[in-house]
């Protein structure tokens, strides 16, 4: 144990610290190491890097290859010492979106931001916040407002380092003798930050002023002490302070423990041990995904392309007139695997970005890529920022992927961010199944949605704000080997869990009036998606309180792979002004659930005023008490052809609640009949049911002779849909809004589209006068960049896609065709050989 333990005075080992630093820059030293600032600790970084292919220019790992058995048991025991952190600091919360369902991370990272190891929890955050530390150290907060021993800094700015402002960090520096050695960071998902709504990803705004509170990597306190303006001025900008003061010092918590253990280790095995370690554990993060592609992926291009809709027109409650329209995520995926098994993300194509909320950064997209990474590629104890230099991205500037615009809002980034993912799971699936690794493949995961959120005066008169996170369970994708859980995390936190409904409550002025599997909401396929749920909740207590809803609407953005089917979409489900009351009082039935949305059951179960509509997103509206509102969480997608799976597989699923009877018939082609009416399952439906083997394989038949009289040669389909675009025979304008705008975002899209579907030169889209406006008024928006000192790892997303822009390789170019795909002749040279085990 440090020292600092063993003392009664409060950090004294801090205190020391602070000493050293001042007396170094009396001789004008930087607090990095060997008497360099950290700027320059950073740039020289970066150039071995570059120079060498290898992290800090490490060629060799010579700790870990001289003492395996220490650089393990290092490497351990500082995971071992973050999830600790984690596990013991979230007790300290009052919040159930941390509590219960654990949406906190702790990092430990490098002098330079870069990341060494994290906890378990939403480790989307493995790379926000090395951003966030990058980008103090390129914008010389060493000389202001100064980074010493004891220093706390937060931040929630998306243009510097986070997903949606509702994310919070805290950042605090580590010291030994007088450098800097490292930095300890936790985030955590607060249930309200000050947004024009309430809740923590309102919306309703069309920019970046009604996203909240924005806090940019601000220097709160010193002497591990915050400062008194902070706790005075942070807690009034959010309807829950009291959530956030605890989840402020579940986040100090953590981060104390953390530079605790870190102080420990140095004493324990020395401080060049511990500087080896810290740059050796990157570099073998970096050789370890790179191997772990190289045995799983075959090299070349893998494109697709991922919808999802934010449809406001007509809405209410909208911060701006000219927001009141309807948008379309347009997010065109390429992954290029090279043969070193290093790979680079595109979107180029993707459309512009909006007056929406959805609107995402690059320190989005890559922490939404590495958590997606961290549960395919490299699902193991070692994950770190090593995968971070060995991809490089490609995110067209003034795209909705890529706003450099710091207007522009972003408090609920993940509607599209998840939504653009879907592409990159059928990627990597691609790639293990052409190298054998079946085991590996997943259809995707869930567009996780519904939101439930809002807010008003709760049921003990106060200002309070709800943010529901059941959506952190929800139906995992098929597996090429079996099927997808139902209701079981969701992409962003692999820890997923719904929470118990008793602790909601105490939270949220909602009763349960139930809980239950959503059947029909995993996609079909010969191996089922698994399957989302739902709650049925009621209003009491509470007054001027506003609901709304967040999700995929018409839209499914997972697609479904093999020929499975996509995942149900969203669709919208309340009753306000009802006879909820009365029921209650006089024992009758009311609505538990809308299980079968085609029956009838809700409607004839409660009179009022219903709405029930196929749209995902709702700006706020008031509901009072005994109105009612249906949380619907989505499911995963399905793969393989539905007519393959097991008719005895079908049967199961009915009884289990993922399946109707009748969509058996539609999905399957399994016909089955009732046996007895009593509910002998956890079904959805009424009874007991057996297969009916012999019409089951007729239709089955019947089935595969439709599809041979319904099926067309590539070659027609082609030139139907070349004249439908052509003459723009049925495109509603929302999508020729969308297809226009990625055209004038890129040249290389507009070619590509252009000689794909063999349209004239000048072809455009006809859009309405509003759509024009739409698309005017936001190009010439220009840009607001946040970053003024860029790091060399940021050139591949602060300017591809123009004539005077540098090249990244694999990037689209005029003269590639979706027809110029490698030949299965690509490979990587030398074979692997083995299987890839979890320490690659």
């Amino acid at each position: 144990m440090s020292s600092e333990h063993e003392s009664g005075e409060n950090f004294p080992r801090m205190r020391r610290e602070k000493e050293k630093v001042h007396e170094k820059q009396a001789q004008g030293d930087g607090i990095g190491w060997d008497g360099k600032t950290l700027r320059e600790q950073f740039e020289e970084l970066e150039q071995k890097t570059e120079e060498t292919d290898h992290y800090a220019g490490f060629e060799k790992l010579e700790f870990k290859n001289e003492e395996p058995i220490k650089y393990e048991q290092m490497f351990a025991q500082l995971r071992g010492d973050l999830v600790t952190a984690r596990e013991t600091s979230k007790e300290v919360a009052a919040t159930p979106i941390v509590e219960q369902e654990g949406e906190l991370c702790y990092g430990l990272f490098t002098p330079e931001g870069d990341s060494i190891a994290v906890s378990t929890g939403i480790i989307v955050h493995i790379h926000t916040m090395s951003e966030a530390i990058k980008y103090m150290i390129n914008h010389d907060y060493e000389e202001s407002p100064g980074i010493e021993p004891g220093d706390i800094f937060v931040n929630n700015d998306t243009h510097v380092g986070d997903v949606h402002p509702c994310d919070i960090m805290t950042l605090i520096p580590i010291f030994h003798e007088g450098e800097l050695v490292a930095w300890a960071g936790g985030v955590n998902h607060v249930i309200d930050a000050g947004a024009i709504g309430p809740g923590s990803m309102n919306v309703s705004q069309a920019s970046r002023f009604g996203d909240g509170a924005y806090y940019t990597a601000r220097k709160i306190g010193e002497d591990l002490e915050i400062y008194n303006s902070w706790k005075n001025d942070f807690p009034d900008k959010t309807r829950t302070p009291d959530f956030l003061k605890l989840d402020e010092k579940t986040r100090m918590t953590g981060c104390l423990m953390i530079r605790n253990a870190v102080n420990d280790i140095i004493d324990e095995y020395g401080i060049e041990r511990f500087k080896q370690l810290s740059r050796e554990a990157v570099e073998d993060g970096r050789r370890g995904f790179r191997n772990r592609i190289r045995k799983t992926m075959l090299p070349g291009t893998y494109r697709g392309a991922s919808f999802v809709d934010a449809l406001y027109e007509g809405q209410g409650n909208l911060t701006r007139e000219y927001a009141n329209e309807n948008h379309l995520m347009h997010a065109p995926s390429e992954l290029h695997v090279r043969e070193d098994g290093s790979f680079q993300v595109s979107f180029e194509g993707a459309n512009k970005w909006g007056w929406h909320p959805y609107n995402c950064t690059p320190a989005a997209i890559q922490g939404g890529i590495w958590v997606m990474l961290t549960q395919t590629v490299i699902p193991n104890s070692n994950v770190n920022d090593g995968a971070y230099y060995s991809c490089d991205f490609h995110l067209p500037v003034g795209s909705w992927a890529n706003t450099q615009n710091t207007e522009t809002a972003h408090a609920y980034a993940w509607h599209f961010l998840v939504s653009a993912w879907a592409p990159l799971w059928q990627h990597l699936s691609r790639g293990y199944y052409s190298r054998g690794f079946w085991e590996e493949i997943n259809a995707g995961n869930a567009n996780t949605s519904n939101w439930l959120q809002g807010g008003g005066i709760d049921q003990f008169d106060k200002l309070h704000a709800v943010n529901s996170f059941e959506s952190a369970c929800e139906g995992v994708g098929a597996r090429y080997v079996e099927d997808g859980e139902p209701h079981a995390a969701a992409i962003w936190n692999p820890e997923g869990d719904m929470g118990d409904a008793e602790v909601w409550e105490m939270t949220e002025p909602l009763p349960f009036l139930g809980r239950a599997v959503k059947p029909n909401t995993g996609g079909a396929g010969r191996r089922a998606g698994g399957a989302g749920f739902e709650s049925m909740r009621t209003i009491k207590d509470v007054s001027r309180w506003l609901l709304y809803e967040m999700g995929n609407g018409y839209m499914t953005s997972d697609g479904g792979l093999f020929g499975g089917y996509p995942a149900a979409s969203g669709y919208i489900l309340n009753a306000q002004d009802t006879d909820l009351e009365e029921r209650f009082e006089n024992g009758e039935d009311y609505p538990q659930h809308d299980l079968d949305p085609e029956s009838g059951e809700f409607e004839s179960k409660i009179d009022g005023e219903i709405t029930r509509r196929p749209e995902g997103i709702s700006t706020p509206k008031q509901f009072d008490d005994y109105d009612m509102y249906l949380n619907y969480l989505r499911g995963g997608s399905g793969l393989g052809d539905p007519l393959e799976r097991d008719p005895e597989d079908v049967l199961s699923d009915i009884h289990d609640g993922y399946v109707l009877p009748r969509h058996a018939k539609d999905a399957y082609a399994v016909v089955v009949n009732k046996v007895d009416d009593e509910a002998k399952h956890n079904s959805a439906v009424q009874g007991e049911w057996e297969l009916d083997e012999e019409a089951t394989e007729e239709l089955r038949e019947e089935r595969m002779e439709e599809r041979a009289e319904k099926a067309q040669p590539v070659s027609e389909w082609y030139e139907q849909q070349r004249d439908r675009i052509q003459n723009e025979e049925n495109l509603i304008d929302d999508v020729k809004k969308t297809y226009e705008s990625s055209m004038r975002m890129s040249k290389q899209f507009a070619e590509f589209y252009h000689e794909f579907w063999d349209l004239p030169e000048d072809f455009e889209f006809d859009l309405s006068e509003k759509a024009e406006q739409s698309l005017d008024g936001r190009f010439k928006s220009g840009t607001k960049k946040k970053w003024k000192n860029p790091t060399k790892g940021h050139e591949t997303w602060l300017g591809v896609g123009r004539d005077d822009e540098p090249e990244v390789p694999y990037t689209w170019t005029a003269d590639r065709s979706i027809r110029d795909l490698p030949t299965p002749k690509a490979s990587f040279g030398d074979s692997t050989v083995g299987k890839a085990m979890d320490d690659d």
